[in-house]
Order: C-alpha cells, then structure tokens, then sequence
C-alpha cells in the first residue's frame, strides 16, 4: 500500500485523504517534520498559500519538504499547492522553489469568480471536472516540463519529472482521475 502524505496545516486536507483513501493508499497528515518518514508521495493542497508558507516556517517544514523534492519524493500541488511548488511567481518571493514553472497568483479571479469546468486531459482522460477558486495559472514552464492541461490559453496542469501541478481542485469533486494519475504514474 502506498503512503501518501497529505501536508495538513491549512486548506482541502480533508478531501485529499478520502479521495487518496478511495484509492486504496494510506493518506497520512503531515502536521510537523516527523510525518515525513518513509511517504512514497506528499500531497500539497489548495488553499491559501500565504498562510500555508507562514506555517510551513513556524512549524520548520519548509526546508524539509524542498530536500525531499530535491531527492526525487513525487509531489502533487493543487492550486495553492502549485503556488508553493513554482521556482517563480509573478510579483512575490517563491516559496519551496522546486518545479521549473512561473506561476500567477489568482489569475481566474476572486472567490465569486469561482467556476467550473469539464477537461480532456490526454494522459488523465475526458471529461475531467475542474474547480477553480481563486485560482492561479502556469505562465510559463522550463524546459523538460510537460503542459497536461490548458483552459483558455491557460496552463492549467503541468509535469516536471516527479512533481506535478495543479491550478485546479480535483480533490472537490467525485473524480479521482487527477490524483489517481498521481499515485499510478508518479509514485
């Protein structure tokens, strides 16, 4: 069974571990540096990514979590998630700066901008249902990064090599195709 960590200092922790447990994964919550022992995948989820940062420093996550990256540990950003991911935002300081992209923050708006969407993902499949809260965008990708998805001419899902970004929600629908190609493909 693999273990997938689910980091759970803010945001949609709870959806992630049900759906990584429909899976049949062990979703582990990643609260402080000891939860990081032996995962096969770590989990970054949407929310605010502001204050995930500042939690990831006052509980000293942050440099744990980028050596992990480092090392090669597949990862899954989503939505806020990708925000901590990205070596590059536009106007701010990044944050892990792990995956060779440049992200925009809120790039669909505010939160009564929130919409949904249904995708044809090639790798992933049709019909994938989308949420976008508040959601950023991938401006630009390095070279070796693969472009998954895109919504209106916007990068909205990204590969590079082991991590993987997300500008959506998947974790707040019934669809488990996103994560699913995560915990097949990645881990």
């Amino acid at each position: 069974m693999k273990r997938i960590g689910v980091l759970a200092l803010q945001g949609a922790v709870r959806e992630h571990i049900q759906m990584l447990e429909a899976l049949g994964c062990e979703a582990i919550q990643v609260k402080q540096r000891k939860d990081l022992g032996n995962l096969d995948g770590l989990v970054l989820p949407g929310g605010e990514s502001t204050t995930m940062r500042k939690l990831l420093d006052r509980f000293d996550l942050l440099e744990p979590i980028r050596g992990l990256a480092q090392q090669g540990l597949p990862m899954l950003g989503t939505c806020a998630g990708v925000i901590l991911l990205a070596k590059d935002l536009i106007e701010d300081e990044p944050h892990l700066a792990v995956m060779d992209v440049t992200v925009a923050r809120n790039s669909y708006g505010r939160q009564v901008d929130s919409f949904e969407v249904q995708l044809d993902i090639p790798k992933v499949g049709v019909g994938i249902p989308a949420v976008f809260i508040r959601a950023p965008h991938i401006e630009a990708v390095g070279k070796g990064v693969e472009i998954l998805a895109q919504h209106e001419g916007k990068i909205i899902l990204a590969q590079d090599g082991h991590l993987l970004g997300c500008s959506f929600h998947p974790e707040l629908t019934e669809d488990t195709r996103i994560l699913e190609y995560f915990v097949t493909s990645m881990v």
